[in-house]
């Protein structure tokens, strides 16, 4: 967001939120970036704000070529005239944040195929930091534009200790801020539950809020049935409430052998989506919060489709 304090353009970019589950699909790695979108057109003295939406069908499969016709976007509950809709697959920051403490031990070689998976999925541009946690948090590895050196720290890293989780995801929201790509995201894989963060929940979410990066997360949840601490069993509901605070999602995994199809996904969902531009009827520059809503009108006959989107935004104070 950026603006001045007489004549200015503030463009507000939102992340995506979650509004639907995922099933089979087959997905190819990624050779070379798609299509890029050409920015909108600014006005002086006009608010404009950003949607990135993402599409799905029934099968968890990106819906591409849909026209502005087919979405409709309200601010505060008022309709809003979209003033453009792009397709874009633009470069990605990701910050990876991997639980390295020793619940972790028997789905520690799943978890690092699963990162393998996702690294595949990536587009070329895009670049990477690692961030390791078990009793405390360190980075792992800096910026890197080459995912053979987020493996080969991974690699070597043995599972022990207690979860420091939310003290690792505000590092990995705090690292993607010095990246200077158009769009970022948070990546955990954990078994959630944490039990060693000096940073409480309602903190980290008042970051997450904040923060222009999406959290997604692959929540191991294997064996919730059998005895558990309290901290493991609250693992699912911290997960949950973290990532839909940034716009991302929780993908919980109940068996480990499914863990590189879900890193796929994601993979696919940060790179596959809508941006809508509107500029809002009323604004007012009072750091207010604005809540978004975000509708495709189904075409007859075919199967609902599943929309993500931010649910909100701050307004720009003068």
């Amino acid at each position: 967001m950026s603006r001045g304090t007489r004549e200015f353009v503030c463009v507000l970019f939102l992340g995506f939120g979650a509004a639907g589950g995922f099933g089979q699909v087959s997905i190819e790695p990624r050779i070379a970036p798609a299509r890029r979108a050409s920015p909108p057109n600014l006005q002086v003295n006009t608010s404009l704000v950003l949607v990135p939406v993402s599409v799905t069908d029934a099968s968890n499969r990106p819906v591409l070529g849909l026209d502005k016709s087919r979405f409709r976007v309200f601010d505060n509950n008022v309709e809003q005239q979209l003033t453009s809709l792009a397709f874009e697959d633009t470069p990605v920051a990701i910050a990876l944040v991997f639980d390295m403490s020793g619940s972790m031990r028997p789905k520690i070689r799943k978890s690092r195929l699963a990162i393998v998976r996702f690294l595949e999925m990536a587009n070329p541009e895009d670049e990477f930091c690692l961030v390791e946690f078990s009793d405390g948090v360190r980075l792992a590895k800096s910026w890197t534009p080459d995912p053979s050196e987020i493996t080969d720290s991974l690699a070597t890293t043995v599972p022990r200790g207690r979860t420091a989780l939310l003290d690792a995801i505000a590092l990995g929201l705090r690292e993607v801020k010095n990246s200077t790509k158009p769009r970022k995201a948070v990546v955990i894989v954990s078994d959630g539950g944490d039990n060693r963060s000096r940073l409480t929940e309602a903190e980290l979410r008042a970051m997450a809020r904040e923060s222009d990066a999406l959290i997604y997360a692959m929540g191991i949840f294997e064996g919730m049935g059998t005895q558990l601490s309290l901290e493991e069993l609250a693992g699912p509901g911290l997960l949950e409430e973290i990532t839909e605070a940034s716009g991302g999602r929780l993908f919980p995994v109940s068996d480990v052998n499914h863990l590189p199809e879900i890193a796929a996904r994601i993979g696919v969902e940060l790179h596959n989506k809508y941006v809508l531009a509107y500029s809002p009827s009323g604004m007012q520059h009072d750091g207010r919060h604005h809540r978004v809503r975000v509708q495709v009108l189904p075409q007859s006959g075919s199967s609902p489709l599943n929309v993500d989107w931010r649910a909100g935004y701050r307004a720009p104070m003068q």
